[in-house]
């Protein structure tokens, strides 16, 4: 299945990028879609209706009420025939009303009439885009449950260069396509997936941490939203973009992790521990900068609570419980002995013995044990592949269960 034969309405806002929308139009009408487009009044501005008509093959709507020939446009008709409903260009402006219930316009009321997925695809300067506001308004969307088109990077209309660039028409169209198609088995079942580093505490500007950059943890997370489920995904310090319709709940210190972790647990079905958590944590942390005076200087360190080890005696029959080993010596004793004392059902073995494994870079080399002991090895492969491996190795688990 692909988009060929969907109803899908594409609500226009008042941006520059709204020229993009012809050629997306364009794309999706050669796929066999019908497209219905609603636009707002400062839309106009930017592009015309007529072309967006011409190349849509149906009337562009714009208000409620036509005055000269006395059509009235139902936007709640317009909100339950849709199979899909795709804001973009979404301005500022219309993220900020769609957030907080403000409906003003015919596109603000079709989506708020509209039962089917809602897709949002922003396109804003870098400071607008970044700004506090806005960026609560695009969580408070997403907990909603609608479904972002993340702006790529790129020279904005304003001179800048950085985040806020409407994505490309064919980056659009692939994932509504991928929308239509993709099987959704996870459907209806939560996972919680940690990623990246902690960083404990020496002072107010040090820190003990690791050099994980969260990618393994963050394409798992990814690949388990794209299969249905809700994800929840409890990260480390990072730079990474939330993949699309995951919550995320950001954390700094092992602590932080572990309290972050344990309130999700016990309400997700799958459960993929890939943050590197540090093993110790100053016992105290010096309220002002040390200053460098001492030619020697030690700090003393307590273990952290070991998060994984304290979950497995409490996971339930209905759980898939995977943690990770990146290990630099006698890598599957290590391993396979983890797996035991935490009563997980999959490890996942790293080794930095492997080229083009390990932290910070974007491929990955790993053997997969199961509780019964059996081994699965895997090429190096992307990160990106290596998480679609780990996610159907979860799947087919939470399938016997």
């Amino acid at each position: 299945m692909s988009v060929k034969d969907k109803n899908i309405v594409i609500g226009v806002c008042g941006s520059i990028a709204a020229y993009k929308i012809a050629s997306l139009i364009r794309i999706l009408i050669k796929e066999g879609a019908n497209v219905q487009v609603i636009m707002t009044p400062d839309a106009k501005e930017f592009i015309t209706p007529l072309t967006l008509a011409t190349l849509s093959k149906n009337p562009v709507l714009s208000t409620y009420f036509d005055k000269i020939d006395g059509t009235w446009t139902n936007h709640v008709e317009l909100g339950l025939k849709a199979d899909l409903l795709l804001l973009a260009p979404l301005t500022a402006n219309t993220l900020g009303k769609m957030a907080n219930g403000i409906c003003d316009n015919l596109l603000l009321a079709t989506y708020l009439s509209a039962k089917c997925p809602v897709f949002f695809a922003p396109a804003m300067d870098l400071d607008m885009w970044i700004h506090p506001a806005t960026q609560n308004n695009v969580a408070r969307l997403i907990s909603y449950g609608n479904i972002l088109i993340a702006p790529g990077k790129g020279e904005l209309a304003s001179g800048l260069f950085g985040e806020g660039r409407l994505a490309e028409p064919e980056e659009i169209c692939d994932k509504l396509v991928v929308h239509f198609t993709l099987d959704k088995p996870l459907k209806g079942k939560k996972a919680l997936v940690t990623a990246g580093p902690t960083y404990e505490a020496i002072d107010p500007v040090r820190f003990i941490g690791n050099h994980s950059s969260g990618k393994m943890g963050y394409a798992i997370a990814n690949r388990l939203q794209e299969l249905g489920a809700s994800v929840t995904l409890v990260s480390g310090p990072t730079q990474l973009q939330t993949p699309v319709s995951v919550h995320r709940e950001n954390v700094t210190s092992a602590e932080e992790m572990l309290q972050m972790t344990n309130k999700y647990f016990f309400e997700s079905d799958i459960i993929v521990m890939s943050a590197a958590v540090a093993d110790y944590t100053p016992i105290e942390v010096a309220t002002q900068k040390i200053k460098k005076k001492e030619q020697d200087f030690q700090i003393a360190l307590k273990k952290t609570t070991d998060i994984l080890a304290s979950l497995g005696p409490l996971k339930k029959s209905n759980q898939t419980l995977v943690g990770f080993a990146l290990e630099t010596n006698d890598e599957l004793d290590n391993a396979k002995g983890k797996l035991t004392r935490k009563n997980l059902d999959y490890i996942v073995l790293n080794s930095m013995q492997d080229q083009g494994a390990g932290f910070a870079v974007d491929t990955n080399k790993i053997t997969v044990i199961s509780k019964s002991g059996s081994l699965t090895n895997f090429d190096l492969k992307s990160k990106k592949d290596v998480a679609n491996d780990i996610c159907t190795i979860i799947l087919n688990h939470q399938q016997t269960l």
